[in-house]
């Protein structure tokens, strides 16, 4: 048979750090070769890591990625690297990939799809491409691409298949959300059988800031079947041999393929670089290659945000994080996620109880830590308290008791953690989720006082879930039941419950999705079932407080539509979207 060996090298880059990326991918280069594999292909961008943002409007960035680049080129002897980078050529920064062959540098392929929505904004930076080259090594025809590439039904990929390739390469750093990877692979089988070509999808890993990349690199054949899957949110070298022969013997079965070509007229593509490094391709025996199984939706998101809170620690120098532990839901998750993100060795939670707070919050927090193993320290704001309202008597003098009293705790036990994070360098882990950030429900300077925001991506319905499933994975009850169990409350003020101030989760979760991720009109989402009252208070209630999410920490992207990066409003803003 003429099969050849790929490798894709599902690494973790660091934004930045050039020399520390190079090392690894000269480690992972030498490992792939004495794997006996023809090929190896990195990440979109691995020598910078994704996204670099504006470091890409610095030119001795630019330059110095393409320096880089160049010093991998004496590690490829015997080999064959696809290696992501930023090219600076004429003037302009392009997303590239560079192909080197036993010790050269053959040629860079330029990203022709620039996507500009959503998370992305490569029109701000790249110049975009425009050749489909096809290259040769031996036997061997393959296409390479870059992550946008693949996502439209023509070119590049097309042309690159019409032209003879067996194989297409395509390098990703493709953000991780919710059901994110089913519908990605939907479209690459289509890709695949298409074209009647083998795709080798190869995706970064790793947080970086607010994003998360689920790794999950897949190889599909022609006939759109896998050959093999990566797993999800760790780093790992994915060896596959590719059956050459079995793509040509689909080819001679589908004349759709030879018809497309004769009616293009394409007897050779127009470019076909010969990389130097002529493949027996002759491999014997059974074909290699490892199909891990996708992880449920709990899990999945379990693993996200905790690679992500993982990564933006260690990549930002912290060593330890910090977690205002209340006893409810929110807090225990994310104290959780930060114990199997750094080590509970490296996790501090605080139980900050005011008068309002009840025995059974401080007793839950205390047993969370206690399960968890996590230090836990008591330190009551009654004394800052009630100093605080003596202080604030006269000014106050003559008004009732409200909100403001009630968020001057919050704001004492914000003053406390960041005080700490002062002292002691422990990053402070913000424990607000997406449906409280949508309507408010928090207090600047407050509850919202951080430097990472875990789970503000999370609805509260989601976070019941991952809470479950991980005391599920484990088999022992990490987070108390009692803590999942119990109605959620602020304990800002006597008897208090979430759903004083808010509609229920499982009326109030489906609302949110549908005005802020999918941008449904107020009649749309009434239509569907939604009382009129609730939902145009719920719609109210996101629109007006876009001047706090503004002022909240990062956290981790895990839906479709995020605050932040995703979703961009405008402060000042008088559109009714009730009316």
């Amino acid at each position: 048979m003429r099969v050849t060996r790929i490798a894709l090298a599902q690494m973790n880059p660091v934004v930045g750090d050039l020399p520390g990326n190079a090392d690894a991918i000269r480690a992972l280069i030498a490992r792939a070769r004495d794997e006996g594999c023809d090929i190896v292909a990195f990440p979109e961008l691995a020598v910078t890591g994704y996204p670099p943002e504006d470091l890409l409007l610095r030119r001795s960035f630019c330059e110095a990625s393409r320096e880089t680049l160049a010093a991998l080129v004496e590690a490829t002897e015997g080999i064959i690297a696809v290696v992501g980078f930023v090219d600076w050529r004429n003037g302009e920064a392009r997303n590239a990939a560079a192909v080197l062959a036993d010790g050269r540098w053959v040629d860079t392929y330029d990203k022709v799809r620039l996507p500009n929505y959503g998370v992305f904004d490569e029109e701000r930076y790249f110049a975009a491409g425009y050749r489909a080259p096809v290259y040769r090594a031996g036997s061997l025809r393959f296409g390479v691409g870059i992550c946008e590439d693949i996502w439209y039904p023509g070119f590049p990929l097309d042309a690159i298949a019409l032209g003879g390739a067996e194989l297409y390469i395509n390098i990703n750093a493709s953000p991780y959300h919710v059901d994110r990877r089913a519908g990605r692979e939907r479209m690459l089988a289509t890709r695949a059988n298409d074209n009647l070509v083998t795709v080798a999808y190869l995706n970064m890993v790793g947080g970086q800031d607010e994003l998360v990349f689920d790794g999950g690199s897949v190889v599909f054949d022609a006939s759109a079947e896998p050959l093999a899957r990566a797993g999800q949110f760790a780093e790992e070298l994915l060896v596959c041999d590719v059956d050459l022969d079995a793509v040509a013997q689909r080819r001679l079965h589908e004349p759709r393929w030879r018809n497309e070509r004769r009616a293009r007229e394409i007897d050779e593509v127009d470019e076909i670089i010969d990389v130097g490094l002529p493949l027996a391709c002759d491999r014997q025996g059974p074909l290699r290659g490892v199909i891990s199984e996708p992880m449920a939706t709990p899990e999945e998101v379990w693993n996200a945000l905790v690679t992500a809170t993982r990564d933006y620690i260690q990549k930002s120098g912290f060593r330890e994080a910090l977690i205002g532990l209340s006893g409810g839901l929110d807090s225990a998750v994310v104290a959780t996620i930060a114990a199997d993100a750094v080590g509970a060795d490296a996790v501090t939670g605080v139980a900050m109880p005011s008068r309002f707070s009840s025995d059974h919050s401080l007793d839950d927090a205390r047993q969370l830590a206690a399960n968890l193993g996590i230090r836990f320290l008591t330190i009551p704001i009654e004394p800052a308290h009630a100093a605080m309202l003596d202080m604030l008597a006269s000014a106050f003098e003559g008004t009732e008791e409200g909100t403001a009293e009630e968020n001057l705790q919050s704001r004492q036990r914000g003053n406390v953690l960041m005080t700490l994070s002062n002292k002691f360098g422990a990053l402070v882990l913000a424990t607000g989720n997406k449906s409280e950030m949508a309507t408010g429900y928090a207090t600047l300077y407050g509850d919202m006082a951080g430097g990472y925001a875990v789970i503000k991506d999370v609805p509260k319905t989601l976070v019941y879930d991952i809470a479950r499933w991980r005391n599920e994975s484990e088999g022992r009850e990490r987070i108390p039941e009692r803590t999942i169990a119990k109605p959620p409350s602020a304990e800002l003020k006597p008897d208090q419950l979430d759903v004083d101030s808010l509609p229920d989760y499982s009326i109030l979760d489906p609302i949110l999705r549908a005005y802020v991720e999918d941008d449904r009109t107020f009649d749309e989402i009434v239509s569907a079932g939604f009382e009129p009252d609730v939902v145009r208070r719920v719609i109210r209630l996101v629109d007006r407080n876009e001047y706090k999410r503004r002022q909240a920490p990062p956290g981790v992207k895990i839906t479709p539509r995020a605050f932040g990066r995703d979703r961009r409003l405008p402060l000042t803003n008088r559109f009714n979207g009730t009316s």
